[in-house]
């Protein structure tokens, strides 16, 4: 009966995956990438080696949670806040929504998106649906791994990054309920914000007890409507981040 089920299930799945993309939105960690900058880099040591006459590899790697692209659940900010294990694996395959900025962010580094933003975005696809995952598409990751072009710093310091909006994000979750959001930049908040300390953005994502994916890459040349994505990670008990895997089939 268990044999049958599950060739019944993979015979149904097999021809929805037949000719189908499949793009990997996820970004190659190593020591020395673009990071928080309060974070220490990542160390990794060989413990033992085939190189060296080992009988096998395997590494030793330490890494803040928040590392590359990374999952961000609830307890990143909030207290009390749903940890990384008591995200349920049913939510990490979503319909995929692209939000597109990235034509403004060639012309102002700072931009955000608007409310017209959506409107426009709905009148040609219909509502964002529900449960829905929406990723914020601005062509940052075209920078990585360059810590200086990631950062974008003028001569006072200040970051000019793009980033969410509160009008947007508000919209999101209050009236389209999406489960959770993504973006190609370091942050939620934009540069100007991120500069003076100010993770308001982020807050308020992770408070309405939704997750994000952080430095997503390859968001160019994905379909505004109709992909799903799979985000995953390890599962370290009351987890506050961890590096993900996160694609999309299209």
């Amino acid at each position: 009966m268990i044999e049958s089920t599950c060739a019944s299930l993979w015979e149904g799945l097999g021809p929805l995956l037949a000719g189908r993309s499949f793009t990997d939105l996820t970004h190659a960690f190593h020591p020395g990438q673009p990071h928080f900058p309060s974070f220490p880099d990542e160390t990794r040591e060989a413990v033992f080696d085939l190189e060296k006459g080992d009988g096998f590899t395997a590494h030793r790697y330490s890494i803040v949670g928040q590392w590359g692209t990374h999952v961000d659940p609830p307890s990143h900010f909030i207290r009390g806040g749903r940890t990384l294990d008591q995200v349920p694996v049913e939510d990490m395959l979503l319909p995929l929504v692209i939000l597109d900025i990235a034509n403004r962010v060639k012309v102002n580094a700072d931009a955000t998106p608007t409310l017209e933003d959506i409107q426009a975005w709905e009148s040609r696809n219909g509502e964002i649906p529900a449960g829905c995952f929406v990723a914020l598409r601005t062509g940052w990751s075209q920078r990585w791994p360059d810590t200086a072009a990631m950062a974008n710093k003028d001569s006072d310091g200040v970051s000019h990054t793009p980033g969410w909006s509160q009008d947007v994000l508000t919209y999101l979750i209050e009236r389209r309920s999406v489960a959770a959001v993504g973006h190609e930049q370091t942050d939620t908040d934009p540069g100007l914000a991120t500069s003076r300390h100010d993770f308001s953005l982020e807050t308020y994502v992770l408070a309405r007890d939704r997750w994000q994916i952080e430095l997503l890459a390859n968001l160019d040349g994905l379909p505004e409507k109709g992909a799903a994505l799979i985000a995953t990670w390890p599962k370290p008990l009351e987890g506050s981040g961890f590096p993900a895997r996160v694609f999309a089939i299209h």
